[in-house]
């Protein structure tokens, strides 16, 4: 591997990264061993930085070529890091564990979607979306945790992404929509006669018309949940304990934002993080529940 920079020092850059921006995920990837956890932390770190380009404020032609280059980058992995410690980080692990680097061009599609303002006419549409965004990182984990059993985890792993996926839909329904974004499929709004119109003091759909709306996506949510935990026998102890970890985390809040549909058409819901170390010292335990 051709790299300037060393490669302890990558891989602490990127647990750096995941303690700091990675608010839910990084209390299961704690759970890891070193390796899976310095790995994981590297596929963070990637993802986060693509993330970053499409959600930043630089116009959309810059964000389409910066993406471009990003992808081009990870094209060239495991074999060039250069001297960037990210890229570094992940080609190491790429070269010690079967990490489908391949993943990113759908992480990287999505983003891509996102800069173009691409919208949903149906929830086939919608998955490929989240398919593409988190399916893909879903994999990438898979990649990390190592299983006996490839050929069915995959599609388990992909289902549990698209679960996390709706759930950041929902909980970031008002942040998305001040920013041009709607990611609700549009045969979806139509059924339930909502349009995610913003005044000033929030949607102007009538409020029971948004509950029935958020409930039927969060009850979609859930039915991925239920598929997509089923990867949870399929792992090692440590690895399930940190998918369960970051699943569980996602689940209670899909379970608040159901609960109170209203309260993200107002902010965004989240978890205090005492709850969400109480979740990841349950799932070590083994008890996802």
């Amino acid at each position: 591997m051709t790299a300037t920079v060393g490669v302890e020092a990558a891989y602490r850059r990127c647990e750096d990264i995941t303690r700091s921006q990675a608010a839910n995920f990084a209390y299961g990837i704690r759970l890891l061993p070193g390796a899976k956890r310095r790995a994981l932390s590297a596929i963070y770190a990637t993802a986060r930085r693509i993330d970053d380009i499409g959600d930043g404020q630089l116009p959309s032609e810059e964000k389409l070529d910066r993406l471009a280059q990003t992808r081009a980058a990870l094209h060239r992995l495991p074999a060039d890091g250069g001297d960037d410690p990210v890229l570094t980080a992940l080609g190491h692990a790429a070269t010690r564990m079967p990490i489908p680097l391949a993943a990113f061009d759908e992480l990287i599609d999505g983003c891509a979607a996102d800069v173009t303002g691409r919208r949903y006419d149906t929830f086939d549409d919608l998955h490929w979306y989240c398919q593409c965004v988190a399916g893909s990182i879903g994999r990438l984990s898979l990649g990390v945790f190592g299983t006996a059993e490839p050929g069915p985890a995959a599609p388990l792993a992909d289902a549990l992404g698209v679960a996390l996926q709706l759930t950041n839909i929902l909980r970031d329904l008002v942040e998305d929509r001040a920013d041009g974004r709607i990611y609700l499929p549009a045969e979806d709004l139509a059924r339930f006669g909502c349009t995610l119109e913003l005044g000033a003091a929030g949607f102007t759909d009538p409020p029971r018309r948004l509950i029935d709306l958020v409930r039927f996506e969060a009850a979609r949510a859930a039915r991925w949940y239920d598929t997509g935990l089923r990867l949870l026998p399929l792992l090692d102890r440590r690895s399930a304990a940190c998918t369960a970890a970051m699943a569980g985390i996602y689940r209670r809040l899909l379970a608040r934002i159901a609960a109170d549909p209203l309260a993200v058409t107002h902010s965004r819901v989240s978890l205090p993080g005492r709850e969400k170390a109480w979740v990841a010292a349950r799932a070590l335990v083994g008890r996802t529940r």
